[in-house]
């Protein structure tokens, strides 16, 4: 499945990203913009006791004395008005003594721990928990995202407390059009959706997954600046074939097997149907639903709604930028890319989605002729449980068949059908060995020593699965097996590797969030009617170039999560470029398309600027209702 466009325009974009460092364009003063999330008052309709139980608008110990006097709440506070500045500290310094006194086990002595601490706060008072969010994001992203999001879903039942976000299931069928209307806000922005039935790596974990769309959408909020109350997490429930769960007496969901064929996608269809009747131009989001259906329900609504998949494109997205890194990193230009040998293990939604982009990309670069593309395809080598992918396998999934090596060639390399993984690094010498298999650990000791027989001076590898436990092996395994000299990105997060004499290995964080943010920030602002292939390949493309020629040759080829709010704005702003040349831009509030038409590329990027919403406390006037 292509997800990237027909013209190629990859060394202009990315030649002109590599010479114009971030913040290198200095914005024309002449074109002002009004800042549509900025310090507006409030109208609410609630006092007293009310607004403080509301985490939309409650400030806690923040409200002035004449806003308490306003709504009703004057003696219900402790008397000392207190500034952000000091609500920060005054939690940060409650979490640091709780997270020792609620540990949650020798394995995971704190995450748990700090995620509840936190969600104890987000319910209470959500501007100051995206202020907290934000200013320590490096510390809490792998919290409320991966890793720790899946520990989460794990235990979600457990951990439920006040419902966040809406959950449609398979008894609801026929209702969803009324339903929808139960959310309180009349505007939606973003909507992410999940099935539960293949959260990260963990399988199908049902209802729980909910957990995975909520992080994702913090994540919305705190690094592309959606505005919270403008934020939907969604879990369509269709039943779980997870054994535990259908005896589990405390599980949340239906316990009933999961729905399939025609059954499934009728609700999949009235659910979209009902979203985008209410809210037209909200964007969604589909996560973490099982390979079968991931490129399925992509292909049968990407030309119609607003939405894209995050696991097949933005993973794809983030592989490429990876990749293309990779290059550059090695020290080659960048046309040597289709001359890379890949090995990928893993043939799922993710690793299917990578393949596909990765060879589109290779086809254009090599002229974009059905030669090319076909070139292109002797590139890869696909390993999944089975071993290597051949022709001569029987029930090939049709979405991994164009990647099934001829019987010819690899008997040529000495391979043969469901080699395994090791046989396969080994013959093939490939430059980048790339995990998105979901088994932790598949990179043995076996595997990385024939890595050392790569051809490459620099090979890359990437173990990309989700969480922690599923990668496929740690930087410290890889770098002392291969030495200092390999590119190493992985999806979730790792410390840097102490290599002595002061050498340092590097640990990227191959991780969606450096895309997905801004991808979705980027198509809102645009108003574009759908998530183009350009949109998707000009986000790639600002990742890809990013990070400075001096990093790159450090092996730096992902930006520090500490940067992800100035990434998402790049990445965003890319988005809303391509949109504008490609004629799908219609838009936001304002801003109509004829006068997006109008902005260069600084204005762009101070139009993304000013509508990027930021935690401040408005000024709160009661209005009867």
């Amino acid at each position: 499945m292509a997800i990237f466009p027909t013209q190629m325009r990859l060394s202009s974009t990315l030649l002109r990203r590599l010479q114009q460092r971030v913040g290198a364009a200095a914005v024309n003063s002449s074109r002002n913009f009004t800042t549509t999330e900025g310090h507006r008052p409030t109208m609410v309709h609630k006092r007293s006791l009310d607004i403080l139980h509301d985490p939309w608008f409650n400030k806690g110990t923040a409200f002035s004395f004449t806003e308490r006097d306003r709504l009703h709440i004057r003696g219900l506070l402790p008397p000392n008005v207190m500034s952000f500045e000091q609500q920060i500290a005054r939690f940060m310094a409650d979490l640091k003594r709780l997270e020792v006194q609620a540990r949650d086990g020798p394995s995971d002595p704190y995450v748990l721990a700090k995620w509840r601490i936190l969600n104890r706060l987000h319910d209470r008072n959500e501007t100051l928990y995206y202020k907290v969010l934000m200013e320590n994001i490096e510390e809490y992203a792998p919290i409320v995202y991966t890793p720790t999001v899946g520990l989460v879903c794990q235990k979600y039942s457990g951990l439920f407390r006040r419902p966040r976000g809406m959950y449609f299931s398979a008894a609801d069928r026929g209702e969803m059009m009324s339903m929808v209307y139960n959310w309180p806000a009349d505007q939606v922005d973003m909507i992410v959706v999940t099935d539960g039935s293949r959260i990260l790596g963990l399988g199908d974990l049902g209802v729980q997954g909910i957990g995975i769309a909520i992080g994702k959408l913090d994540l919305y909020v705190a690094a592309a600046g959606i505005n919270p109350q403008r934020v939907l997490p969604v879990m369509i429930d269709v039943g779980t074939d997870n054994e535990n769960l259908l005896k589990d007496p405390l599980y949340l969901g239906l316990q009933e097997r999961r729905l399939d064929g025609e059954e499934y996608v009728e609700v999949i269809d009235e659910f979209m149907e009902a979203v985008f009747t209410r809210w037209p131009h909200v964007i969604v989001q589909f996560e973490d639903f099982q390979s079968k259906w991931a490129f399925k329900l992509l292909q049968r609504y990407r030309n119609n709604y607003r939405m894209f998949n995050d696991d097949v494109q933005g993973t794809a997205g983030v592989a490429i930028a990876g990749l293309l890194g990779a290059v550059r990193a090695q020290g080659r230009p960048m046309i040597d890319f289709p001359k890379m040998k890949i090995v990928v293990a893993g043939a799922g939604s993710a690793g299917i989605g990578v393949l596909n982009a990765a060879r589109k990309t290779m086809a254009r670069m090599l002229g974009n002729t059905e030669i090319a593309f076909e070139s292109a395809r002797s590139q890869f080598w696909v390993v999944d449980a089975k071993g290597l992918i051949t022709e001569s396998r029987e029930n090939v999934d049709p979405d991994a068949r164009p990647f099934a090596r001829k019987i010819k060639e690899i008997e040529r390399q000495g391979l043969r059908e469901g080699a395994t993984l090791a046989e396969v690094v080994h013959q093939v010498k490939p430059d980048v060995l790339l995990g998105l298999s979901a088994v932790g650990g598949l990179f043995s000791k076996e595997v990385l020593e024939a890595l050392k027989h790569s051809t490459s001076t620099r090979p890359a590898i990437f173990p990309m699965s989700n969480p922690t436990r599923n990668a496929e092996c740690t930087p410290e395994e890889a770098f002392s097996i291969l030495g200092d000299n390999i590119i190493f990105a992985s999806g979730s997060p790792f410390k840097d590797v102490d290599l002595g004499n002061g050498h340092v290995g590097h640990c990227n964080q191959a991780n969606n969030m450096f895309l997905f943010p801004g991808i979705g920030l980027g198509t809102l602002l645009s108003g574009s009617r759908i998530v183009s292939d350009g949109m998707l390949q000009a986000a790639a493309e600002c990742l890809a170039g990013y990070m400075t020629e001096e990093e790159v040759l450090k092996g730096i080829i992902y930006p520090s999560i500490s940067r992800i709010r100035d990434i998402t704005k790049e990445v965003a702003a890319a988005v809303v470029k391509e949109a504008i040349e490609e004629d799908l831009a219609e838009g936001y509030r304002e801003m109509d398309g004829r006068e997006l038409r109008k902005l260069d590329e600084a204005q762009i990027s101070e139009f993304v600027e000013n509508n990027m919403w930021s935690p401040d406390y408005p000024t709160l006037i009661y209005k009867k209702d």
